[in-house]
């Protein structure tokens, strides 16, 4: 491992110190400088900014257009306000597991194996890998809809190439990540910003803000499906292993461990973490909005050239969602520009996710694989389901497969966010900086209401699983 010329650190007044030779992603481990404070806000917020930048691309992967373009098509602005909820829960779960990286020197899966019992290391991280490989699924479905759109060949096909990324991740290696980050987001940005415009500038596809006001303000499950659906945003949005992700990617940050040094570090994450999910929030938002206003309500769209596209509840949504974007740019161009925004989206999680992977593995069990070894791992535990069910019930079941990914991600939720909150709750393990009023209270808020809303959304959730399965 190597090492800086830094002066020795005074131990902190309540967590205890790291060990040597058990940092979190040793590569990345306090590589970044940290100016002084007396260059200004600005120097110190760039040397700062980035952890929840890459955390944030997370939040706009397939997974989540896949929840919110279903929300958007069947409910119109009806889950909206679970969009903008699931979006504050993740703001301030975010904030918690930077401020446990900061302060404690461990990301969360260390402090679970280091501070819970040894028998709980087991069953932690074998429920971690499933949430891993539910969001890696998402990703092998965004990026195989991609290809379809953009070379037309057939999605069991496609699925199939996707485990050909681990090549892909080998050449990226050989880049600085914050420059293939910059690139994915300038994609990404792209179609946020044709979105804007939408939304917006064309005065047809301009919705009714009135309307989406209600939405926000009356927050209900009037119809039984909305409660599965709203399961699947959460989950999409309150990803589980980016709680484990943020802890060890503060620590990439070389500040010094005083108590104004501590205190910058928690202010500028916190700044961080807002700034990104908010963006990720505006995103996630106007495509729900953009799919309400193209698909509710209606059974078929009429394109350039005269032809139609029918569409009814059993639609696979992700597959016709670069719709969305034809009013702006025509169907043509709309379907390369999506598609090009869907595989960068899912190469990029597809970059944290394997980050994540080493994380937990190293996390829990102290086991380390090379980043490649672990992707090509990860990628084929994703691929086997996603080709049987396509391989047997056809090319209609992506939608079906998406959402149900992302609700797998909201029962694993509990498992990370109680440990998450018990941590930094302590003064024991946290000194001075455990959570104040604030977090505490709206932390154990957010774990109480998703627990439950697992708990109320689990016979459905049985009986869903068992349909796309078995295609009934």
């Amino acid at each position: 491992m190597k090492t800086f010329p830094d002066p020795p650190e005074p131990p902190l007044p309540g967590p205890e110190p790291q060990a040597q030779g058990q940092v979190s992603l040793e590569g990345m481990h306090r590589t970044v400088p940290v100016p002084h404070p007396r260059e200004g806000f600005w120097p110190q917020w760039r040397a700062f900014a980035g952890p929840a930048l890459l955390i944030s691309v997370g939040y706009m992967d397939p997974g989540n257009w896949g929840t919110d373009l279903q929300a958007g098509a069947q409910f119109k602005y009806g889950l909206l306000w679970v969009v903008a909820l699931a979006s504050l829960m993740a703001v301030v779960m975010q904030i918690i597991s930077a401020r446990l990286g900061v302060v404690t020197g461990k990301d969360l899966a260390q402090c679970c194996r280091d501070w819970y019992p040894g028998w709980l290391r087991w069953p932690n991280w074998l429920l971690c890998e499933l949430a891993i490989g539910a969001c890696d699924l998402a990703e092998v479905l965004g990026s195989a809809v991609a290809l379809n759109l953009l070379f037309h060949i057939p999605m069991l096909w496609a699925v199939i190439i996707t485990s050909f990324d681990v090549l892909l991740l080998l050449a990226l290696q050989r880049f600085n990540l914050r420059t293939l980050e910059a690139v994915i987001l300038v994609l990404v940005a792209t179609i946020a910003f044709c979105y804007y415009l939408e939304i917006f500038v064309l005065p047809q596809t301009r919705p009714g803000f009135l309307e989406m006001g209600r939405a926000l303000a009356s927050p209900h499950l009037s119809h039984p499906a909305m409660l599965y659906v709203a399961i699947g945003i959460i989950g999409a949005t309150v990803m589980p292993h980016n709680l484990y992700l943020h802890s060890a990617l503060v620590q990439s940050r070389r500040f010094e461990r005083d108590d104004q040094s501590i205190r910058r570090a928690i202010r500028f994450n916190t700044l961080d973490s807002v700034i990104a999910l908010s963006i990720a929030f505006l995103v996630n938002a106007a495509i729900m909005v953009l799919a309400a206003l193209v698909f509710f309500g209606r059974d078929s769209v009429v394109v350039a050239g005269g032809q139609v596209v029918h569409f009814g509840q059993n639609t696979d949504w992700i597959r016709v969602a670069y719709l969305t974007l034809a009013p702006l740019l025509g169907t043509a161009l709309a379907s390369t520009l999506f598609g090009v925004a869907l595989l960068a989206s899912g190469q990029s999680s597809t970059l944290t996710g394997t980050l994540a992977g080493q994380v937990v593995m190293e996390g829990f069990m102290n086991w380390r694989l090379r980043p490649w070894l672990r992707r090509l791992i990860t990628r084929l535990l994703a691929i086997i389901p996603a080709i049987l069910i396509i391989g047997l019930r056809g090319e209609g079941s992506v939608t079906e497969l998406l959402t149900l990914s992302q609700v797998v991600l909201a029962l694993q939720l509990p498992l990370a966010m109680f440990p998450l909150l018990h941590f930094t709750s302590s003064r024991q393990r946290m000194g001075q900086w455990r959570n104040g009023p604030f977090l505490l209270i709206t932390g154990w808020t957010c774990a109480i209401l998703i627990t439950t809303l697992d708990l109320c959304g689990l016979p459905e959730l049985i009986q869903t699983a068992w349909k796309v399965i078995l295609g009934r």
